[in-house]
């Protein structure tokens, strides 16, 4: 028999940690041994599993990630006009899932925190006290303040100053390619390694998902039952309507606008790569077919697919963006803390720039999204809650990463002149020639 894909293996794990928790409660056991003590064991090697890997991970991509675009020998215009297309709609992405996050404020229900809920054990004191701590609730020019370390190695070994890490990263990956081949050549090979390693260690831990997902999940409904069920929903379908907004308002206008093309048709020469990367949740995988689309389908040259598409799906991440600051602000408002507006800026400046340095693979914004809880002061042990219905918004934030890849490499190339099978004719009539 082939070996159960990770993501049945996690429904699987969740089903089975349901039926645990609530036949199991808190005080059965074996012996002198707790089931709900085994559940948060479990759970809590997991979680810490997820935090060693922050740093390593998320300095080594940002820093391949940049080197990268400063390395392409079509930098100049075609690159500045596809680093801005991304930043953009990045931009918009994350404003989207903030704006409706304060909206519909799925952290509360019926005016009160949904923490005890969802079994989350720090009080409101505490958490807003850990934000103070932070400097996560202060003026906005703090935040411009902590983006320049002091030390860079006691910023490296303190997973609360990751904004500054980050900063670093992208002026050390800058600055590798503006190095002589001479330097750059083995800082570019040694940092591309480290990235690859961390990519295998990210998907060494995910492979043990299915067992530390059983234990928070059950954990959880051992202490509240299916108390969390509602508040959750109510957060799935806040993500899962703005990340419609942003695929079938904003990118359409932009498709529109900037391209001068009939948004269907992209859409349906892409149904091909948007189906396989909802279905594999992984925008590296999907390349490919990616690629494969926009060439054949959408008639864009290979000198513009051949740039744009692989370096989007390396730094170009609308749907991670904007499902980052949702599930931040979401925890936060479970905790009962309202954020203030510079807390929320930093919460966005945080998703957009950290979605350059999540790895094209399946439930790999986790680990963005527990980096940004650590860094504002939120309990990380909060991130479990998001499991139950991360495998479903994964694969919808990737169809949406996707989409923003070929809406991108549309735009390039109308900008650069080209006038594409799009534009030119009905997609029909194109594949009938």
């Amino acid at each position: 028999m082939k070996k159960l894909a990770l993501h049945w293996q996690i429904l699987i794990a969740i089903v089975l940690a349901a039926l645990a928790g609530s036949l199991s409660g808190t005080d059965a056991g074996i012996g002198a041994l707790r089931l709900h003590a085994v559940y948060e064991f479990l759970g809590t090697i997991f979680i810490k599993a997820l935090k060693m890997i922050i740093v390593p991970l998320i300095f080594s991509s940002i820093v391949v990630g940049i080197t990268g675009i400063g390395r392409a020998g079509d930098l100049g215009r075609l690159g500045a006009k596809t680093i801005a297309i991304y930043l953009g709609t990045g931009l918009l992405a994350v404003l989207i899932g903030l704006v409706c996050v304060n909206v519909v404020r799925p952290g509360f229900a019926d005016g009160e925190p949904v923490g005890e809920q969802l079994a989350l054990h720090a009080g409101t004191a505490e958490v807003a006290a850990s934000l103070q701590a932070h400097g996560g609730i202060g003026e906005l020019v703090g935040i411009f303040e902590r983006m320049v370390p002091e030390n860079v190695v006691a910023t490296a070994s303190n997973n609360g100053d990751i904004l500054a890490l980050i900063v670093f990263a992208l002026l050390f990956g800058f600055f590798i390619a503006r190095a002589g081949d001479e330097h750059a050549e083995p800082l570019f090979a040694f940092w591309n390694a480290v990235f690859h390693v961390m990519m295998g260690i990210t998907e060494f831990v995910m492979r043990f998902a299915p067992l530390g997902v059983f234990g928070l999940v059950a954990a959880v409904v051992a202490e509240t039952g299916f108390d969390a069920v509602r508040p959750l929903t109510v957060f799935a379908l806040t993500v899962t309507a703005a990340l419609a907004l942003h695929a079938f308002l904003v990118m359409p206008l932009m498709i529109r606008v900037l391209a001068g093309v009939a948004p269907q048709r992209l859409y349906r020469a892409m149904s091909p790569a948007l189906l396989t990367a909802f279905s594999t949740a992984s925008s590296s995988g999907t390349l490919p077919v990616t690629i494969e689309c926009m060439e054949r389908d959408a008639g864009i040259s290979n000198r513009i697919s051949s740039f744009v598409l692989p370096l989007g799906a390396t730094v170009n991440m609308n749907g991670t963006a904007l499902y980052e600051c949702v599930a931040v602000i979401f925890l936060a408002q479970a905790y009962g803390v309202e954020l203030s507006f510079a807390t929320q800026a930093l919460i966005v400046i945080t998703a957009l720039l950290t979605s350059i340095g999540v790895a094209g693979i399946p439930s790999a914004s986790l680990v963005a999204i527990g980096m940004i809880l650590t860094m504002v002061g939120i309990p990380i042990e909060a991130l479990g809650v998001l499991f139950v219905f991360d495998r479903i918004l994964d694969m919808l934030r990737t169809s949406v990463n996707v989409l923003g890849d070929g809406a991108a490499a549309l735009i390039v190339a109308r900008l650069q002149g080209e006038r594409t099978a799009l534009a030119d004719a009905p997609l029909g009539e194109r594949r009938h020639r």
